[in-house]
């Protein structure tokens, strides 16, 4: 019987690691971070694919669409702790930006048995979204040939919808399924066939790329403050708080004030200050701006506009 894996650099075993059993801790450690080193050269070989991506995904996003990642074991708990994270940093809808692991939610703590040979599951997944042509659809598996997320690349090519694979090898299904390939080879695992290793630190560095550069590109961001943040505990509100006060020039004592008027919205809080509004007028101006900050603290005619109304 021919082992389908068997030719995959992340299934090989390197001789470097071969002995880890009979080394120190500290000896493990420092090869252990030798290896993690060599991974963002090897996402750096990716990021003309990356961006090429990212672009046709805001493109879609604009005109409505969700971004949905998909993944199976560590891909999969990977892909759904970056879309979780999305809300609280840049206060989108839990709609916009979703994860899909093989298995649902009982698969992000412990191994659902037989869930990533799903294929049609995988498609069955995309269906439950009803994912459509103006969503894209990011397949995540560091092998690249996991069925669960090829049936739920091929559902969501057959629906319309861009679709993204991000594999660890080289010439994978999945790359061969998508219409923006991201194959960031890392080679073998310091444990063989580990990919929760360097196989899974690229994978994160990959799914950080395209999220911040989505929202980031979607205006969501003022320079590189996060001014869409839930200010939702003690610390987020005071990282709101200095925002504004980065961004107005205002002390503190400003800025607070503002915030609270504002209803913890950084982006209507900055306005207030800086054009002398209150906080509905400043909604009316961030509103006749597509909720773009920039574009609108350069509106200075139309602030004169808004008190005059």
């Amino acid at each position: 019987m021919i082992d389908p894996f068997s030719d995959l650099s992340t299934e090989q075993s390197d001789p470097r690691y071969g002995e880890i059993d009979r080394l120190s801790t500290e000896q493990v450690a420092r090869l252990m971070n030798a290896a993690d080193a060599m991974v963002p050269a090897a996402v750096s070989t990716a990021v003309p694919a990356v961006s090429a991506a990212i672009d046709a995904i805001v493109d879609r996003m604009k005109r409505g669409g969700r971004l949905i990642y998909v993944g199976a074991g560590t891909s999969g708990r990977l892909a759904v702790l970056d879309a979780s994270e999305c809300p609280p940093t840049f206060g989108t809808d839990p709609e916009l930006v979703q994860g899909i692991i093989a298995g649902g939610t009982p698969a992000l703590t412990r191994s659902v048995e037989g869930a990533e040979d799903d294929a049609a599951a995988g498609a069955a997944a995309i269906g439950d979204r009803k994912v459509g042509e103006l969503d894209s659809v990011v397949g995540v598996s560091a092998s690249g040939r996991a069925p669960f997320v090829l049936g739920a690349l091929a559902e969501a090519s057959r629906r319309g919808a861009l679709t993204v694979g991000l594999s660890c090898n080289a010439g994978t299904p999945l790359s061969g399924a998508a219409l923006h390939p991201i194959e960031v080879v890392v080679g073998p695992e310091v444990v063989a066939g580990s990919t929760r290793l360097k196989a899974g630190t690229a994978q994160k560095l990959v799914l950080n790329m395209i999220s911040t550069i989505s929202m980031v590109r979607l205006g969501r961001t003022y320079g590189n403050s996060m001014i869409e943040v839930s200010a939702a505990n003690s610390k987020l509100a005071d990282r709101a708080t200095r925002m504004v006060s980065d961004i107005t020039g205002a002390g503190l004592p400003v800025a607070r004030p503002a915030l609270e008027a504002a209803g913890w919205n950084v982006k209507v809080a900055v306005l207030m200050i800086e054009h002398d509004l209150d906080a509905d007028d400043a909604r009316t101006l961030l509103e006749a701006h597509d909720h773009r900050l920039e574009a609108a603290l350069a509106a200075e005619r139309e602030v004169e506009d808004v008190r005059g109304a």
